[in-house]
């Protein structure tokens, strides 16, 4: 199927507030970035905070798609697949390119917790803590809920660091700790 041109747009303001951020990226960036006019883009937005909402949802749905498909190629067991997401991290970290989590960014640029960008930033985050947490009781841990939580607090201290660059290894680091962690739970 043919992309509408409101998908095309979300898609090149994806890539817009990515390597600029949400406040630093206005309309007329945002025109000159996508080649989409302001006539077109207000047709498909009622505001540039729908278009950012549109842009968070699509991310979020290829961010764990990726995610969720690369620990599952990487991993057999539930055990070994809760290690493997820092290995796909790792690959994330090494892409030309890497600018962090763009949720991280959202949150921090709309930070009112009630404002529907930061909801759709924590939104993502829980639906990672239930896939984790998931994974964790098929993987017969002790408190589930607990080890997920953690593990995605070596991930998101992971991704930070990994934007930062001042570590060689952040991602390697984090899954030295979950594999400790893992261990520790484990029946």
């Amino acid at each position: 199927m043919r992309p509408t041109k409101r998908d095309e747009l979300v898609q090149k303001a994806l890539q817009a507030f990515y390597q600029n951020g949400f406040h630093a990226t206005g309309m007329d960036m945002l025109v000159k970035e996508t080649g989409i006019s302001k006539t077109s883009m207000y047709k498909h937005f009622r505001t540039k905070e729908d278009l950012i909402l549109a842009v968070l949802r699509l991310r979020d749905e290829h961010f764990r798609n990726w995610l969720y498909r690369r620990i599952e190629e990487l991993a057999d067991t539930p055990k070994e697949q809760m290690v493997a997401m820092f290995d796909a991290l790792e690959e994330w970290f090494d892409e030309d390119g890497y600018k962090g989590c763009m949720f991280i960014k959202a949150s921090s640029e709309y930070q009112d917790s009630s404002h529907p960008i930061h909801k759709q930033s924590a939104d993502h985050k829980r639906m990672l803590e239930s896939h984790f947490t998931a994974i964790a009781k098929e993987a017969k841990l002790s408190n589930p809920d607990a080890i997920a939580r953690q593990l995605l607090l070596l991930k998101e201290g992971a991704i930070v660091t990994a934007h930062l660059g001042h570590t060689e290894n952040p991602a390697q680091d984090a899954k030295r700790a979950a594999i400790t962690l893992i261990e520790a739970c484990s029946n």
